[in-house]
């Protein structure tokens, strides 16, 4: 059948084969793809072309291909690529047209090559190559199959020298959707399925065109907000909303509550607010407590976060000016509006520069250490900045090159890299408000799965810029038992840095045994006073899912066990009433809470007074995890008993929330590993029973510990070398 297609078109003049092959202009098609129409040819000729469609399949889809503007490398099956052999050997070469090409006989041309890269050859080498070549690194989506292409559709840009290389034009893919054509199979399945979370399907590019996908409503924390079909994934133009952030909002609610206590209005700044969810939180339940400007430099967020706030009848002011609204519905609803939000649609460094602000809050994609400086320059004082960074891969030291460039910190993974990520934050900020001639006061430090979320106060002035400077250092850490501690203040260079760490590995152990990690924030990374006002927002405002989290910093804060600290709970929290409704308060806030009226501007002032000096206990730095120095051959006891064997031992003890089998002390790693032994038992005995040994001594117990740690290091050393 083949041959006989071949013998009909014979006939034909080399000019009419070339009109009917050739493709259509670039300035009327998309490059690569098929031709919209074929002109008609001589009336000598009309036989044979009637007779080549049939012959050809692929002739007789294309009207229904140059309908959707598919390239010839967009194929069902492999078959169909095949059928395009004969045909596309003329096409490739249409522009030098001779008759050897045309009589090849039983020789078959790739129809995605050209012919310096694949001559004509027999059919059983076509279609391996076919197979093995374009077929097997397709792109699939909804029944088709993108084949790899090696026509010279794309422009090439010319080398230094300025030859032309047209002969060597790269291996690329035709998007099924739109004319784009990608060179890398991954970058191909990406830009795919970002038209595919856009909504844009095979439909989007044939002539019936369809209904955009309507937006979804969620609903957290009595807010609703109107997010796009593909909110979970983050887009350059589309408004990105994570639920799993859920935590961070609620954590940053209550500390925007806690500082309305203080002073109001606040004038509040979300810098990047995407579907703005975060600042329609804190006007719809602060109220006229709060000025909240919203802000993203993408218009479409912008677009959004202005029908979000008419969806939770808040008013919209643009540009100083209220914004009109024809709608009579909307007109209607302006009398139940709960108060104004500002929108504004400008870079967050800019708007920073611009306008002064007593809370400003930084969520950017990444690291947030390029608007830092901003973020400081017009900050007032006693002023709130938080910070969420959720570059974790740096900072959990998976990409340390990537946290040496943004921190300026050199790290590495650590039991307790947690801490270590959120100490380096406190550190950016802290150098970034020294800069500006401010001081800060950290008030919480959260380092979660998803994020690190940071809190500080400002202090305005030189003296608080240089107490925050000398609060930066560095940390010598043991590579072997991963002891830790910061290194002592003072420009001498000590002759053997090594004796500053309590344990003896660098005796014991050949060569150098610690590095040097930092600069890190050095001291607390709590404020027990404030957590303790956050925790009472969070009963107030109905927040339970924070309350837990609340209440774990609070003991972290104060380095005590919750057993302890639950005994004297029911004596720090009181029921007070306010507007007839029983409120659980705390002592700190009680004082400050007047019954039925507003606070008045004395006892602001008296309030801003007291934070100035609020004592802030210096937990200790760090934790160990109990599972990490566990004995070989040994049964734990209970995290719960260990914690109170520690502090019968009189050493400050407490859980941490960057680990749940974290425990928090002061006492030296030898001291925890011999209580943490001590009061162990034997796996042999098969009982868990946890008490004292009394057949052990302790200087047993000291020379186990021991026998243990250099057991580990000498394993290390076996795998390092």
């Amino acid at each position: 059948m083949e041959n006989m297609a071949e013998e009909e078109l014979l006939p034909l003049e080399k000019e009419e084969v070339a009109q009917f092959l050739t493709p259509a202009p670039d300035s009327a098609r998309v490059p690569g793809s098929a031709p919209d129409s074929a002109p008609t040819p001589a009336s000598a000729s009309v036989p044979a072309l009637a007779q080549a469609p049939a012959l050809s399949p692929s002739l007789a889809s294309a009207p229904e291909e140059a309908e959707s503007k598919r390239h010839i490398s967009i194929q069902r099956q492999l078959v169909d690529l095949e059928k395009l052999a004969f045909v596309m050997e003329d096409f490739d070469s249409a522009s030098s047209l001779n008759s050897d090409n045309l009589v090849t006989g039983n020789k078959q041309a790739c129809p995605l090559c050209p012919k310096e890269k694949f001559r004509a050859c027999n059919s059983h080498k076509l279609h391996r190559h076919l197979q093995n070549l374009h077929w097997k690194v397709s792109v699939e989506f909804e029944g088709y199959r993108m084949c790899i292409c090696h026509l010279p559709c794309r422009p090439v840009k010319p080398n230094i020298i300025g030859e032309q290389i047209a002969s060597k034009m790269g291996a690329h893919y035709h998007c099924i959707i739109c004319s784009a054509t990608i060179t890398r199979r991954t970058d191909m399945l990406g830009h795919v399925r970002r038209h595919v979370n856009k909504g844009e399907t095979k439909s989007s590019y044939t002539a019936a065109s369809t209904a955009k996908p309507s937006n979804e409503i969620l609903k957290e924390a009595d807010t609703d907000v109107q997010v796009c079909p593909n909110y979970s994934i983050p887009q350059k133009t589309d408004s990105f909303f994570n639920p799993k952030m859920k935590l961070n909002r609620q954590l940053i609610f209550c500390t925007l509550a806690a500082l309305a206590e203080e002073r109001k209005p606040l004038e509040c700044l979300d810098a990047f607010g995407a579907t703005g969810i975060m600042g329609l939180q804190w006007a719809k339940h602060l109220g006229n407590a709060v000025k909240v400007t919203i802000n993203d430099l993408n218009e479409n967020s912008v677009t959004l976060i202005q029908e979000n706030c008419h969806l939770n009848k808040l008013k919209v002011v643009v540009d100083s000016k209220e914004k009109k609204e024809s709608d009579d519905h909307l007109e209607e609803e302006e009398e139940e509006n709960l108060g104004n939000i500002k929108v504004t649609k400008m870079d967050a460094n800019v708007l920073m520069h611009l306008r002064s602000f007593d809370f400003i809050h930084l969520d950017p994609f990444g690291t947030s250490v390029n608007y830092l400086d901003s973020a400081f320059r017009n900050i007032r004082n006693l002023g709130i900045v938080s910070v969420t960074s959720t570059d974790i891969s740096s900072l959990y030291a998976k990409a340390q090159h990537v946290a040496r460039r943004h921190y300026g910190c050199n790290i590495v993974r650590t039991e307790y890299y947690k801490e270590l990520a959120a100490r380096i934050v406190v550190a950016a900020v802290a150098r970034a408000a020294a800069r500006c001639n401010k001081g800060i006061e950290v008030l919480f430090a959260v380092a979660l799965e998803h994020f690190v979320l940071v809190v500080v106060r400002v202090l305005r002035g030189p003296t608080s810029a240089d107490e925050t400077a000398k609060k930066i250092q560095y940390l010598i850490h043991c590579q072997w038992c991963e002891e830790r501690i910061f290194q002592k203040d003072g420009n001498m260079v000590e002759e053997n840095p090594y004796r500053q760490l309590p344990c003896n590995c660098h005796g014991s152990m050949p060569g150098k045994t610690a590095i040097e990690l930092g600069p890190l924030w050095s001291s607390s990374l709590f404020n027990t006073g404030f957590l303790k006002r956050m925790l009472f927002e969070s009963v107030h405002h109905g927040l339970d899912d924070i309350q837990t989290l609340i209440k774990t910093l609070i003991f972290e804060s104060e380095c005590t066990p919750q057993s302890q600290f639950s005994d004297h709970a029911p004596s720090n929290l009181n029921k007070q009433e306010e507007n007839g409704v029983s409120v659980k308060t705390t002592d700190d806030t009680t004082d400050n809470i007047a019954q039925g009226k507003r606070k008045s501007s004395e006892m602001i002032t008296n309030l801003i007074k007291k934070q100035k000096t609020d004592v802030i206990t210096e937990h200790p730095p760090f934790y160990y995890n109990i599972h990490r120095h566990s004995i070989k051959g040994m049964n734990m006891p209970k995290l719960k008993k260990f914690l109170c064997y520690l502090s019968q031992a009189g050493f400050r003890v407490s859980r941490t929330h960057f680990d749940p089998m974290g425990v928090r002390t002061d006492a030296p790693l030898i001291q925890f590993k011999s209580i943490l032994l001590k009061y162990s038992t034997p796996t042999y005995t098969g009982g868990q029973s946890e008490g004292h040994v009394p057949s052990v001594s302790e200087d047993t117990v000291a020379d186990r510990v021991e026998m243990s740690v250099n057991d580990k290091a000498a394993a290390s050393s076996c795998r390092r070398w």
